[in-house]
């Protein structure tokens, strides 16, 4: 059975089921303080188990695309060196809300196991939980064993501990005991030989789980006890990948359709062979897989950066290229050429891998490219430190230092090092990789307290579109403590005119106050699991009162001055660059507007001109908003609203429209156009690879830009004695000091050729070498082009010349050709080791090198060190 029908069969068993089926969520995850991406197919549904929200239907059925790299849930490391783990897989799921329960969810998963995909029931096996005996005192999951009993002989019923078989999604929230069902796919002999019951995991590569089945019924309290749900739930989850292998009688994931077009594509490529030697087929796993997982995050919209879900994104893909570069000599890009093969294989299904085809492998390319210039350099560093190194093993702080700050792979480190038959201080490096782990932790530790529920009401309504006041109540409240924020207070009412950060779009700024006049201010507001939180830093004195909550009013209006602005910049791009540009992200705050779009080059002048005038001719045109705010989605299409890869939308949708501009929306927007007054932007620049950003002001900030400009200019004029013609005088005053620098250069050269006939005359010789070390009035170019003179008239010549300009030291060393060449002499190496005197680093080539510094006063103590080198 192919892969394309096996994922079709398990969706039409549970429709059948009378579940509804769902398209996957995005893989990178907005709204969500705990999750940078989804790692379970339950993810999208927290807020559906947390009961914040409702769910379409009480049977929902999905494939779920998700991502484990980093935190509680990581595969990264296994990647590749197993035939089962992966970054990016598929979750097939079904899922109860509140419906049916362990009777169900066991039937219908062993019905579609070994009635409807036909798997042998001598080869499975079924886990429970055994109960534990720790604080949380809990009893075995009797009633899932008797249901299990039914269909499955007892003996292939496992008791399973805490770890294995009770589910919790954090340390907070919904959780409970789950049912595991194993496969052992091993041959005849090998099950006569070792009983598969005792291989159920214990990380056996053909006796695996693949399908879980969590029945959430108990949720964990931030003190960590547990209560029982209200309402009890079912999440399922079964390893797409995994049931392939099962289905497709294989022994390794790698080798169902899944994974062999793209490891066939990377053998062409790299001219190497899949399943003859164990490093290769190590590295072209981890290249299979890990492109899968990049080209999706791209697709989602997560670009890969330095800085959260980005670094994550990087580091994978890094990972892949390291991994070529190192066992299939690959030295230039080629991963981005495996995404037609990916995209012709999963479109289908993931009908965001064709249509953002080009954007990725684009991407990825230039990502490619970059990383192998930073191990071009890494080698170039990593060699330097060999030869400043005494002994046979370098230090884990110099190789962490390479890790960290050049992003050179450790492991690479360790491969190139043991080559030279030389050793790393592999705990030296843990020691420093562990203190910025530490410190990034610290920097990000949160603590959050328990909800405290003043009022049971889980409908929340938000009316920020229309009133910017209203009398509202406080719901729940929780603390929550961080180094950076210290403690704060989150505050749930029963309905909100703060706009929730969402969208590109910050979230609101505001007071709260009570009948007594009391006021407690709110810092921020943000969307979590479908919930608007308000963030103070105080708790109200009067908890179960009426409070008037009144948003920042000139701060919602400057945002929404600019969310529109990004709208018609949006059509202002595609109208004059063509309709290939689509939004590639967004920051719209209360000062600056940021817009992200797909593009294959930088705007001219005249095009950032042309979009200026665009966008303020939509403002002079005074048009109105058209806000419609639950139109069906397909409609909303049909009308020409634009969607995004990457956004969650529901059936139902809210369109914004200004003019000939219409955008599905939920953030906040100006009445009229001409609120914004006028649009001006600052910058534009490259993001990644077929990746644009334009930075832009309106209104208030577009004031205070002309104000500013207008005092530069009228401070410049002053400075050129009101002169009537600013810019011609400007102009004049710049070829006056091109020609005094011409001057100035003329005056060091002569200076220089004054100074060689004293300085050769106080060349002395040392051990069979001209030598000469001296502190001299002159620049590094000045000093350069004495260096070589000199180095004309004498042989076997050893200079080492120092000066200081600007609070700041030089070295400057030259050694004749010929004694490189005889000595072994190398300038670079020798003005590094000497650069530790005037507190800086250099290099250059062997007969010529220079070092700076910020200590002149160590230049003398570098100057009489250096004779030792030819001593």
């Amino acid at each position: 059975m192919k892969s394309q029908d096996i994922r079709n069969t398990f969706l039409e068993f549970f429709k059948k089921k009378q579940h509804q089926i769902v398209p996957s969520a995005p893989m990178v995850l907005k709204n969500d303080p705990t999750l940078m991406f989804v790692n379970s197919g339950m993810a999208p549904f927290k807020e559906y188990f947390l009961g914040n929200s409702k769910p379409k239907s009480n049977r929902i059925s999905d494939t779920q695309k998700c991502l484990r790299v980093s935190g509680k849930h990581n595969d990264l490391e296994e990647v590749g060196y197993d035939t089962y783990h992966h970054t990016l897989f598929e979750m097939l799921g079904n899922w109860s809300f509140g419906d049916y329960f362990k009777k169900e969810a066991i039937a219908w998963a062993w019905e579609l196991l070994t009635e409807v995909y036909g798997i042998d029931k001598d080869i499975l096996y079924v886990t429970v939980f055994e109960g534990s005996d720790d604080k949380d005192n809990l009893k075995m999951d009797t009633e899932a064993y008797d249901i299990w009993k039914q269909y499955i002989a007892e003996d292939r019923i496992l008791k399973g501990n805490k770890k294995d078989n009770f589910w919790e999604m954090g340390e907070q929230g919904p959780c409970g005991p789950c049912s595991e069902i194993h496969v052992d796919i091993r041959s005849a002999e090998e099950k006569e030989k070792v009983d598969g019951k005792s291989l159920v995991n214990m990380d056996h590569p053909q006796v695996v789980e693949i399908w879980n089945l969590v029945f959430m019924q108990y949720n964990r309290k931030a003190n960590g006890s547990l209560e029982n749900l209200p309402n009890k739930h079912i999440d399922t989850g079964m390893g797409f990948e995994r049931l392939c292998m099962v289905l497709q009688d294989v022994k390794s994931n790698y080798d169902t359709d899944v994974f062999t077009p793209i490891i066939r594509e990377i053998e062409t490529i790299t001219n190497s062979d899949y399943g003859k030697d164990n490093e290769i087929d190590i590295a072209i796993r981890v290249i299979s897989d890990h492109v899968r997982a990049v080209a999706f995050s791209i697709a989602d919209g997560q670009l890969p950066s330095n800085t959260g879900a980005g670094y994550v994104i990087r580091r994978i893909l890094r990972r892949a290229i390291r991994y070529g570069f190192t066992f299939l000599d690959t030295k230039e890009p080629f991963i981005y050429r495996l995404v037609d093969v990916l995209s012709k294989k999963m479109g289908k299904a993931f009908p965001e891998l064709k249509a953002q085809k080009h954007l990725i492998e684009n991407v990825i390319k230039e990502e490619e490219a970059s990383f192998l210039k930073t191990l071009e350099q890494g080698l170039i560093l990593l060699n330097r430190i060999v030869e400043e190194s005494n002994g046979d093993t370098i230090s884990g702080e110099k190789a962490f230092e390479l890790y960290d700050t050049y992003g050179f792979p450790i492991d690479l480190t360790a491969l190139i090092l043991s080559e030279k038959n030389l050793k790393l201080d592999h705990k030296g490096f843990e020691k420093h990789l562990q203190e910025q782990k530490n410190r990034s932790r610290k920097a990000g530790e949160m603590s959050t307290d328990d909800w405290t529920v003043l009022i049971n009401d889980t409908e929340q309504e938000f009316v920020g579109y229309d009133i910017l006041e209203a009398k509202v109540k406080i719901t729940k409240y929780r603390k929550i403590t961080s180094k950076k924020d210290g403690e704060m207070y989150q505050l749930v009412f029963n309905l909100t005119p703060f706009y929730a950060e969402g969208g590109g779009q910050v979230g609101d700024k505001g007071y709260l106050q009570d009948t007594h006049g009391d006021v407690v201010y709110i810092v921020d507001t943000k969307k979590e699991n479908n919930e608007i939180i308000h963030f103070t830093k105080n708790l109200p004195d009067h908890l179960e009162e009426v409070f008037e909550a009144v948003v920042d009013q000139k701060q919602r209006h400057r945002t929404e001055c600019n969310h529109t602005a990004t709208h018609l910049l949006h059509q202002a791009l595609r109208e004059i660059l063509g309709e290939h540009v689509e939004q590639k992200g967004s920051a719209v705050h209360s000062k600056y507007l940021r817009f992200d779009f797909s593009h294959f080059s930088k705007l001219t002048v005249e095009q950032l001109r042309d979009v200026e005038n665009f966008v303020n001719a939509r403002i002079e045109g005074k048009l109105s908003l058209e806000e419609n705010r639950s139109v069906p989605m397909e409609t909303a299409i049909e009308d020409g609203a634009m969607a995004l890869f990457g956004e969650k939308y529901g059936d139902t949708v809210r369109t914004i429209k200004f003019g000939q501009s219409i955008e599905l929306c939920g953030g906040t927007h100006v009445n009229n156009t001409s609120d914004i007054w006028h649009f001006k932007i600052r910058s534009e620049g490259a993001v990644a690879s077929g990746i644009r950003r334009i930075e832009a002001i309106t209104n208030d900030a577009v004031k205070d830009f002309y104000f500013e400009n207008n005092r530069a200019y009228f401070e410049m004029k002053d400075m050129l004695n009101n002169a009537q013609e600013p810019v011609k005088a400007l102009q004049s005053l710049q070829e006056e000091n091109n020609d005094l620098k011409k001057q100035v250069e003329q005056l060091l050269k002569d200076k220089a050729k004054n100074l060689k006939g004293d300085l050769e005359n106080e060349i002395s010789e040392v051990n069979g070498v001209q030598f000469l070390a001296k502190k001299v009035d002159l620049d590094a170019g000045g000093i350069k082009d004495l260096c070589f003179e000199l180095g004309q008239n004498t042989d076997n010549l050893f200079l080492l010349f120092g000066s200081q300009a600007n609070g700041k030291a030089i070295l400057s060393c030259y050694i004749s050709k010929e004694l490189v060449a005889s000595k072994g002499f190398n300038a670079g190496t020798i003005v590094r080791k000497l650069g530790k005197y005037i507190q800086g680093g250099g290099g250059g080539q062997p007969f010529f090198a220079t070092a700076g510094g910020k200590n002149p006063d160590g230049i003398n103590a570098a100057l009489n060190a250096v004779k030792s080198y030819i001593e």
